[in-house]
């Protein structure tokens, strides 16, 4: 899921080179923290939040095959 995560986010920003995407495991549930440059912020999450929304959802349906809850946070 990291690496879904991770070329999403390159996608959307103005500067690739400083997102950093990390994974925590912990039991079933993993949780991948994305972190990308201030300036950056609003194009990752969106008006509303509808980016950062589609960007879970779609980690979630490619875990869904995995049996484990993954969490997208946005740092």
């Amino acid at each position: 899921m990291k690496e879904l995560v991770e070329v999403v986010a390159k996608a959307l920003v103005e500067h690739p080179d400083e997102v950093v995407v990390t994974e925590k495991t912990e039991g079933k549930s993993v949780i991948v923290e994305l972190h990308v440059a201030a300036s950056d912020m609003g194009k990752v999450i969106g008006k509303q939040g509808k980016i950062a929304k589609a960007i879970r959802t779609v980690v979630k349906a490619a875990s869904s095959k995995d049996n484990t809850r993954v969490d997208v946070e946005i740092v």
